[in-house]
């Protein structure tokens, strides 16, 4: 039996090495538009039913598809407007069945990480060498559409198994969006041996989790972004933490959801010492000067020792 998941030492939020942002920002804050493709008749797995109800399921394949045609376009000019560029959670099916998409991502200097190849194939029951392949299919896919091998990993569907975050630092991935213990980045332990990190992805924050399983109104959820980055931003003033709002163009984007949305924004890149960040530069940033201290840090409290400072 496993008491833990292994991937990392407890490490309490108090008095760590201190986390400056470039430029002396105090939040690094990034948004991760899930831009998945759904089967309408996928593989059946045994262990999660992709679509819970009778097939065809024309009403939930349908409104995801309205995602695609008409919401990604309307957060894409929102985003465009507060000068944010989105950290994509792609569902890299999507690289052929809408390329235009890829393409306007593309022009705006978009980030895309790996989110599976479709958002209603899981790993659940996947060998190794399976997901493996998988993960791999993914990223070479990212690759050859969008010019350069991702960085970030999100499961499909958030179905791990107990090595998905071994396998794609091996494949040369560098960060995670799996884990949601820390408001700050954090070394991941995998067992290959590789520098890897987990960059905060919040699930409250996520607007599925909003809008479906908690149930709040567009004006709650804007609210909770805002009353979530005022803790955030007064808290980086001591050591520099991280705001990821991921999104659905299915969920966010419906009319009477975007206003909302959008005040929230505003709200945000009205404050000065912000950085507006992908997953990448985050990862990057924080493993270039953060990481080592952090690793030596968990060793020094583990041994009882007083901990060190950052950069």
């Amino acid at each position: 039996m496993k008491s833990d998941t292994g991937y990392y030492d407890y490490w309490a939020y108090h008095e760590r090495p201190r986390i400056v942002w470039p430029n002396g920002a105090r939040l690094a804050f990034w948004v991760a538009p899930n831009i998945e493709f759904y089967e309408l008749d996928p593989p059946v797995n045994p262990q999660r039913a992709a679509w819970p109800h009778a097939y065809p399921a024309v009403a939930g394949y349908s409104i995801r598809d309205y995602g695609n045609r008409v919401g990604h376009l309307r957060q894409m000019a929102l985003l465009d407007k507060y000068g944010i560029r989105g950290s994509i959670s792609l569902s890299t099916a999507l690289c052929e069945h809408h390329p235009e998409i890829i393409a306007m991502c593309r022009e705006r200097d978009w980030e895309f990480f790996s989110h599976g190849i479709y958002n209603t194939r899981y790993t659940y029951g996947m060998s190794e060498e399976q997901e493996r392949g998988m993960i791999r299919e993914s990223m070479e896919t990212i690759a050859r559409h969008a010019g350069r091998m991702p960085a970030g990993y999100l499961a499909p569907a958030l179905s791990h198994s107990e090595v998905t975050l071994d396998l794609f630092a091996e494949l040369g991935g560098k960060y995670t969006c799996d884990l949601f213990h820390d408001d700050q980045p954090t070394p991941v332990r995998v067992r290959g041996g590789q520098k890897f990190v987990s960059v905060p992805y919040s699930l409250e924050m996520n607007d599925t989790i909003a809008y479906v399983v908690n149930k709040v109104t567009p004006r709650g959820y804007g609210q909770n972004i805002r009353d979530c980055f005022d803790r955030l931003y007064a808290e980086g003033a001591r050591s520099g933490t991280v705001m990821c709002v991921p999104t659905h163009n299915y969920q966010v984007s419906c009319p009477h959801r975007l206003k909302a949305f959008e005040e929230a924004l505003e709200y945000i890149t009205g404050h000065p010492d912000v950085w507006l960040a992908t997953g990448r530069e985050i990862a990057e940033y924080y493993n270039a000067y953060y990481h080592d201290a952090a690793l030596a840090d968990i060793a020094a409290r583990q041994k009882g020792v007083s901990h060190g400072t950052g950069r």
